[in-house]
């Protein structure tokens, strides 16, 4: 990394997508703070290289593409614009790198045909697949490529290292679920793999998907100004999330299997990068693979779409196990996102490295805590020690030190940091109006704003625009400042999460929220997995409570293909379940099938439809039932952020 690219540019807010003069002062000041460029990280993304096809390029079963890195090719320039930050621009084209790729005798990947990595593991007679990507079409593309180099033999094991969809999403584009049902392929999986699988997106599903614009920038155009890369990977794919339930779950803390004659040791390491995660290590092979645990980037400790605090401590001290149990004897450590590392000597330093840093941030900012200092305090002055930010690995590609500082301040003390003028501080709509008459009004604002952005105070310039936008929503300049005060710092971000968080906040600012972007409809599978308990909870959580408040139902809910019953009780504005039966005679009985109910979940029916249809059969007080349908609330994701 030699330089950043750089022109001059108006200093005044402009909707050109140039760096302004102070972002550009700001890349040239990262760039001399970055590590010594050693080409290590390039030579091992590339070691082992067997084939790939053009763009890794991949088009479903219509033709239509699903994942391409042709997007990409921007890329090629090896010095950075100034409208990236240097590491960043360094960490994507390494992502960029794509194909199979020989890690170990025995052990093979795909990378850069999906957010995550494909792991091929030879066995004596057939192949185990840890983690089949996010989609059938993306695994499938991958595992051909596998195959077109190395010769066929059936897959007789798929491991899923963790809960998250883009390691099991693409299961059905390598193994028939036939073969798994009939015993030819074992899935293998940690404690809890479907709980977690499955809960996460469930009840907050509509928030995270909309949060999730903003931390993956998928919505965003790919080029030097726009989206680059997520950190982890390029971006996600477009094409069919598929599951298959796994048949053996690692439970202890260890646990040794051999699997067509390769030993693999399971190490559990629950509550970390996810909440049922695990490593493996390959005696035999002498190989260690962290899963999501250890990769090429600071990871998040909470991500920026939102999810379960994670467990900075645990998450270093599984670390520290794979260090002392399992690096002594390995010639290569891998993971499921980004390259290998080889070497005891390079496996030892990145191990204490990555260990060190999860644990630094978690013992200071508890540290910090302890002072009284409040999150947006400490992350504001917490720097990382030269020995950890010296290293390309610990920089914040995908998590950052700033929001990984509150996300275990929020672990221990909750959102609340502890200043009672915070307890019940007004809501942005009405604190903004007020916020802008004490300032002098919109225009006085404006003016003092714009004289700060020329001075590259982009953070507070975003802010107090942040304001006047919420008093005053069609006031075209606010929204204008305040979008090309966010571009400016989305050019700056080394975080990929950020970056496109600021992009696409600028780009709503600008344009407004525009036309919902196409998803997929739901995953039949996902949907088929969810435990009878989870679509309860879901529907507890669409109930408008005050629009429930006045019934009192009773209701005995009885799935007619699988036997199953529950108890479901609705009464001031609160619905509850439990298996079984109502003790007291129930007002209504539902009997169904689990097939129409998953039906109803993907959205080809409803239930009053299914009702009319004869699908959903009703005793005792119908009315009532219905009455607690009325109350159903809808979600819709497509909702403001950066506006009222």
């Amino acid at each position: 990394m030699s330089s950043v690219q750089s022109s001059e540019a108006p200093a005044q807010p402009a909707a050109q997508r140039v760096a302004t003069a102070a972002t550009i002062a700001a890349q040239q000041q990262a760039l001399r703070e970055l590590p010594v460029e050693d080409h290590l990280d390039e030579e091992e993304a590339r070691r082992g290289f067997i084939a790939t096809i053009p763009n890794a390029e991949v088009r479903d079963a219509f033709g239509r593409v699903v994942w391409t890195l042709a997007d990409y090719d921007f890329l090629d320039d090896p010095e950075a614009p100034a409208t990236a930050h240097p590491a960043l621009w360094r960490q994507a084209r390494l992502n960029a790198i794509h194909g199979l790729f020989k890690v170990a005798e025995q052990i093979y990947q795909v990378r850069g045909f999906d957010l995550s990595n494909l792991t091929i593991v030879e066995g004596d007679t057939g192949l185990i697949i840890i983690d089949p990507l996010s989609t059938q079409e993306t695994a499938q593309a991958a595992f051909q490529l596998y195959l077109a180099h190395r010769p066929a033999r059936p897959v007789v094991a798929v491991i899923y290292s963790h809960s998250h969809a883009d390691h099991f999403g693409g299961v059905k584009g390598i193994v028939a679920e036939a073969d798994v049902r009939e015993g030819r392929v074992v899935v293998i999986a940690p404690n809890g793999f479907m709980e977690e699988a499955l809960s996460e997106n469930v009840l907050a599903g509509t928030v995270m998907a909309r949060r999730a614009q903003f931390q993956f920038g998928h919505t965003l155009a790919r080029s030097a100004c726009c989206q680059i890369d997520s950190g982890l990977g390029k971006n996600g794919p477009r094409g069919t999330l598929t599951l298959i339930e796994p048949t053996r779950l690692i439970c202890n803390e260890t646990e040794t299997h051999t699997i067509d004659r390769v030993e693999i040791v399971f190490q559990l390491t629950p509550d970390s990068e996810a909440p049922a995660e695990m490593h493996f290590f390959f005696p035999q092979l002498r190989a260690l693979n962290l899963a999501e645990n250890g990769t090429r980037t600071m990871h998040n400790l909470c991500p920026l779409r939102g999810a379960q605090v994670r467990n900075a401590q645990l998450w270093s001290r599984y670390l520290s196990r794979s260090l002392e149990r399992y690096a002594p004897h390995a010639d290569v450590v891998f993971a499921q996102h980004h390259w290998p590392t080889w070497g005891s000597e390079r496996i030892t330093a990145f191990l204490e490295e990555q260990r060190d840093l999860y644990k630094f941030l978690h013992d200071q900012t508890v540290r910090m805590m302890n002072h009284g200092m409040t999150a947006l305090e400490i992350a504001e002055c917490m720097r990382l020690p030269a020995t950890l930010s010296g290293q390309w690995h610990t920089h914040g590609y995908y998590g950052t030190v700033s929001h990984n500082v509150k996300a275990i301040y929020q672990y221990y003390l909750s959102w609340y940091d502890g200043n009672p003028s915070n307890l019940h501080a007004l809501p942005p709509e009405q604190a903004a109006v007020r916020y802008v008459e004490y300032m002098g009004g919109a225009q006085t604002l404006l003016e003092r704003a714009r004289r700060d952005f020329e001075l590259g105070e982009y953070r507070w310039v975003a802010q107090v625009m942040n304001h006047l936008v919420f008093a005053q929503p069609d006031l075209r300049e606010a929204r204008e400042l305040g979008a090309a005060a966010l571009e400016q710092m989305g050019f700056q971000a080394e975080s990929a999460t950020w970056r496109n968080a600021f992009l696409l906040g600028s780009r709503e600012l600008r344009e407004g929220l525009g036309l919902a972007p196409a998803y997929g409809k739901r995953s039949a599978d996902m949907v088929c997995a969810m435990s009878d308990q989870m679509f309860f909870d879901y529907l507890a959580v669409r109930v408008d409570g005050l629009k429930a408040q006045a019934l009192e139902l009773r209701i005995d809910w009885q799935f007619t293909d699988t036997g199953n019953r529950y108890a479901l009780n609705l009464q001031h504005g609160a619905l509850t379940s439990w298996p079984g039966v109502h003790r007291k005679m129930p007002q209504v009985t539902v009997a169904m099938s689990r097939a129409t109910l998953n039906r109803i979940l993907m959205g080809e029916t409803g239930f009053r439809e299914a009702i009319q249809q004869g699908e959903i059969e009703l005793a005792g007080e119908e009315q009532q039932f219905l009455a607690m349908l009325a109350t159903l609330d809808t979600f819709n994701g497509h909702f403001n952020v950066v506006e009222p």
